[in-house]
């Protein structure tokens, strides 16, 4: 079995194009269409596959958008274990307005999981052998329960997995006091953590040592966007600034992050190694249009100047 796992409730179509201006009332012309399987833990595990290792995704897939969903992760030769589900998968939109290099983002609200859906996920995750790294990722949909992130964390702790966690709000929350490996907040999510509207760099470092030091976590990684990374764990605080790009695109930035970090630890690298990599990924992933991923050559260029 794998030793990556991913695990995503809420999986999308993101459907990405190009039109020459954004008018209000206006019939606008566009390019054709790229699509592309998204979700959280769907694009980590596209992601690993990019840079050359091997994640199994486990998701809900339902309806006519559900398996065309399947298709595409199929023709990227990612492994994964699809849980049939009543409702259809979603779909987003990005829209870039190439007259000003604007980027629209439209996120669909995730549809509804039964009860004996996300369950399932959870009997699967339960019954894989040898989980390494267990990655849950991305918005919970209707029907999921708020602690289910803290469930896969328990679950992970019995099956001597590390468990990664990369969300926000009251799920992150209680998964972190349920014991986690690592998280990957922003700086907003993390504010919003500590309930303060603004954090400085030093008050994210307070929060994030505070969050390792009671034993919550292990690893506390702060994406500081265009600005890069904070590594925090006990013995270690290191900032890992970006490389300067030109950027075309966000989408899909933090999971390509995530990514490297995971990926290189599973190759026996440090943590620091791992965080560099992981902010060269997020870094590769902006110079991308609309909703595609690091490009693994572009990545291990930017590695060598972090």
């Amino acid at each position: 079995m794998p030793s990556i796992v991913t695990v995503t409730f809420s999986p999308s179509i993101d459907k990405s194009f190009t039109t020459p201006e954004m008018v209000p009332d206006k019939k606008l012309r566009c390019s054709a269409p790229k699509l592309d399987p998204g979700g959280g833990g769907i694009n980590v595990a596209r992601a690993i596959k990019i840079l050359g290792g091997k994640a199994t995704a486990v998701f809900p897939s339902g309806g006519y958008t559900g398996k065309q969903f399947d298709r595409l992760l199929e023709d990227e030769e990612v492994p994964m274990v699809i849980i049939e589900s009543t409702n259809e998968t979603r779909e987003n939109i990005v829209v870039v307005d190439q007259s000003k290099n604007l980027q629209y983002r439209f996120g669909m609200p995730g549809t509804e999981l039964k009860e004996g859906e996300w369950k399932e996920i959870l009997r699967v995750i339960e019954a894989m052998e040898d989980i390494e790294y267990l990655v849950c990722s991305g918005s919970l949909p209707p029907g999921v329960p708020e602690d289910i992130y803290a469930q896969l964390a328990t679950i992970a702790r019995k099956k001597g997995a590390k468990c990664i966690v990369d969300t926000s709000g009251r799920p992150l929350r209680l998964a972190i006091e349920a014991g986690l490996y690592l998280i990957k907040p922003n700086i907003g999510e993390l504010s919003a953590f500590a309930g303060k509207d603004y954090l400085s760099i030093e008050d994210a470092k307070e929060i994030a040592l505070n969050m390792v030091v009671s034993g919550q976590c292990e690893v506390v990684v702060v994406s500081m966007g265009g600005d890069g990374a904070m590594l925090v764990t006990k013995d270690i605080v290191e900032i890992y600034t970006s490389p300067k790009v030109e950027r075309k695109s966000t989408v899909g930035a933090g999971d390509s992050m995530v990514a490297g970090i995971i990926y290189s630890l599973s190759l026996n690298k440090s943590l620091q190694e791992a965080v560099r990599y992981g902010v060269a990924c997020g870094t590769a992933a902006t110079m991308n249009p609309g909703t595609e991923l690091c490009r693994k050559e572009n990545a291990d260029a930017l590695f060598e100047i972090i």
